[in-house]
């Protein structure tokens, strides 16, 4: 899947029983009101569903079986509607990708802005964090990068057709985010999120509402995982930002996203902020382990077997806070 960190960056179905997830710490005391439903077991199954596919590399037949899987599924579970933006780009090494960006809407009113709500979908093709040179060439399964965020927005989607939302709400599923260049070799940070920047480009927003704010989700899956304050979410959408952390505080999620600067990671928000959607990114990047990402970040062990549940329940349940009445 993607991405780098750079911290000196300068910038101007069936499901299992669900009950809430439990809230981490004594601040959810203080919470009286009712909070929307979100089922992590249900996410489980939408993650285990993309994984059980193979990687997603784009041009693969496993790529294609999930851009059905996925545009079935949010048919399935009552989108007002959902368009698929079918496209080829060239990435920075030559090849040649087709690309699937599948787009969902719930709410729909006339003459009011949506929030979008954003993850990639495709897996990165090399194992290019594995030390073992034989091993780095590999695809990888991509669960916690790339199908973690996806299971969310499922699950996130089934709840919105079921329980109505606050908001218009956009679900946008990109594609080609992870085909980016081995440390940075095209120079140029264009060569990751292929699928946004086809999808600007497309002019999503000619002569309707563009999103009042974006979130996107991104290695939302890992054990253990901590959300800090992304670099260019702050830079760009700080009041969104700080909307979203008091919230989780507020739920009792302080522990989970921390109220303190993180890492810059380019990812897709950066071009939507380039456009002029306010967004931010919900990734784990301070890991106590590595000091960025997490541990199984490019390599073939992030496999479903390495997702937190735990994880999946607690951003969920605070994205869906943001929408669902």
């Amino acid at each position: 899947m993607i991405k780098h960190t750079i911290y000196n960056l300068i910038i101007a179905g069936t499901l299992m029983s669900c009950g809430h997830a439990k809230q981490n710490n004594a601040e959810a005391a203080t919470v009286t009101e009712t909070q929307p439903t979100f089922c992590t077991d249900s996410a489980m199954s939408y993650l285990k569903a993309q994984t059980d596919l193979g990687p997603r590399v784009p041009g693969t037949e496993a790529h294609s079986r999930c851009a059905a899987y996925l545009r079935s599924t949010l048919e399935r579970l009552g989108a007002d509607n959902v368009s698929v933006q079918d496209t080829t780009v060239t990435a920075w090494n030559g090849d040649r990708l087709p690309l699937h960006n599948i787009l969902a809407r719930f709410g729909s009113q006339e003459g009011v802005a949506p929030v979008l709500l954003m993850a990639h979908w495709d897996s990165r093709p090399w194992a290019d964090s594995e030390t073992d040179e034989t091993l780095s060439s590999r695809p990888i399964d991509g669960a916690n990068d790339g199908a973690s965020g996806v299971a969310i927005l499922l699950e996130i989607a089934r709840q919105a057709a079921l329980n109505g939302t606050k908001v218009p709400v956009e679900i946008l599923l990109i594609d080609g985010e992870d085909y980016g260049a081995h440390d940075d070799e095209s120079g140029d940070e264009t060569s990751w999120c292929l699928g946004t920047q086809a999808w600007l480009a497309s002019d999503p927003y000619a002569g309707s509402q563009r999103p009042r704010f974006a979130v996107l989700l991104d290695m939302v899956g890992g054990r253990g995982a901590r959300f800090h304050r992304e670099y260019i979410s702050d830079a760009y959408a700080r009041a969104i930002v700080d909307m979203v952390w008091h919230e989780a505080a507020a739920i009792g999620l302080g522990d989970r996203f921390v109220n303190e600067a993180g890492g810059a990671v380019v990812d897709d928000h950066l071009f939507l902020n380039r456009a002029g959607i306010p967004a931010i990114d919900i990734i784990e990047n301070q890991n106590t382990e590595t000091g960025s990402f997490n541990p199984t970040w490019h390599t073939l062990n992030d496999t479903y077997e390495n997702i937190d549940p735990t994880t999946i329940g607690d951003t969920g349940r605070l994205v869906s806070r943001l929408i669902i009445k």
